[in-house]
């Protein structure tokens, strides 16, 4: 069927994706005047696209669709990217916190501002398998217990069945899990298939987890798949965060606090 310019609905979708490639994003208002035709047409298109995998759709246009399934980026260029973001996040997470509780780290850059933000909070005992939390946490009054491990030189994280069985042995009231991708109907993702299974065990053994990561992360996948949404009780994120997101963690009892 043919728009209103004489345009084939499939034509018009597959140049949306072709702009979307390009440019990094799509806006509605900006499709619409592009192609001619009324907003109400673009947002079925963007629909129809997101439906197919083709792209993630938010709120007022689109992004690519970010699988990133090989991609294992290093710490230190992490910590380059939504610095401002994170530390709002290791603010709200650190709120959470109550003096004498047992907290659980798993490795990354938004954990590593949480610790640092952990440090205010008084006397804890934090558990992590990240050796540069440990050592950030060094010389204060926090207690703190490292895991033993296979170490992640891109991480910093210790992983294996050393680290899986120090685990198992404790228990923590709260862990706040970072992640690499975060799709609201197929879970939460790492690049690493060892990292994938240590944080399961984190989750086993806390009584709560918080999902702490910036709004980049939704839509995306990566190689291994960590634990169904579901087994998410709180999701800390920014602000950027599309409504249509937001809605579907809130219909699926997850709680959210934006920062």
């Amino acid at each position: 069927m043919a728009g209103a310019n004489g345009m084939l609905n499939e034509e018009r979708r597959r140049s949306i994706v072709e702009m979307l490639h390009r440019d990094g994003r799509v806006l509605v208002k900006d499709l619409a005047k592009n192609f001619r035709t009324s907003q109400i047409t673009i947002r079925k298109d963007l629909e129809v696209l997101d439906s197919q995998g083709r792209i993630h759709r938010t709120h007022g246009g689109a992004l690519p669709v970010q699988t990133e399934a090989l991609l294992d980026p290093t710490l230190r260029e992490k910590e380059k990217l939504h610095r401002k973001e994170k530390m709002r996040i290791a603010a709200a997470a650190a709120g959470m916190v109550e003096e004498g509780q047992c907290v659980l780290l798993d490795s990354g850059t938004t954990t590593t501002a949480i610790a640092r933000a952990l440090k205010d909070v008084g006397k804890l005992t934090v558990i992590t398998n990240a050796v540069n939390i440990a050592a950030e946490l060094s010389g204060t009054n926090i207690e703190v217990i490292l895991t033993g491990g296979m170490l992640r030189k891109n991480s910093f994280s210790l992983v294996g069945p050393v680290a899986e069985q120090a685990l198992r042995q404790l228990s923590a009231d709260i862990l706040f899990l970072g992640v690499d991708g975060f799709d609201t109907k197929a879970g939460l993702f790492t690049p690493n298939l060892l990292e994938a299974q240590v944080n399961r065990i984190m989750a086993e053994i806390s009584r709560t987890t918080v999902a702490v990561f910036d709004s980049s992360k939704f839509g995306r996948r990566s190689l291994c798949n960590i634990m169904p949404t579901t087994d998410v009780s709180h999701v800390i994120t920014d602000k950027n965060l599309g409504k249509r997101d937001l809605l579907a963690m809130r219909e699926a009892g997850i709680r959210v606090t934006l920062v």
